[in-house]
């Protein structure tokens, strides 16, 4: 559970912020976890099945495997957090009619840091 509302219950997360709370988990280590190593770590009263559902739907999507060499019911991430999101942004650019207009409002929005990492990253020397 998310926390409490305005009446005291309980609110529920989302499938997508539970499984972003899961895959946060796996990035955050090297190894393999299974359910209640995660379950743990996210903590907030989360129940063992709904881990577990979460990392079904994870596995069904791709975006996790379970570890066949290791421990039993262990969980990895397909791609890191960076992967994931840049396959995100190219999706994007993808659905849209105008790519190149929705990147120039995409970099209009970057911070200075980014701006200068992307710079960099095109081979570009800011002048």
């Amino acid at each position: 559970m998310a926390g409490t509302g305005p009446h005291g219950r309980a609110e529920r997360r989302s499938a997508g912020e539970l499984e972003s709370a899961v895959l946060a988990t796996l990035w955050a280590t090297d190894d393999a976890l299974t359910p209640a190593e995660i379950q743990t770590d996210i903590g907030g009263g989360l129940a063992y099945n709904t881990v577990h559902t979460i990392l079904k739907r994870l596995y069904d999507k791709g975006l996790v495997l379970r570890d066949v060499d290791g421990r039993r019911g262990a969980y990895r991430p397909v791609k890191n957090a960076a992967e994931l999101t840049a396959e995100a942004m190219h999706e994007a650019l993808d659905r849209g009619p105008d790519p190149i207009g929705a990147l120039r409002h995409f970099v209009t929005g970057l911070s200075r840091q980014e701006e200068e990492a992307l710079r960099e990253l095109l081979g570009g020397n800011g002048r």
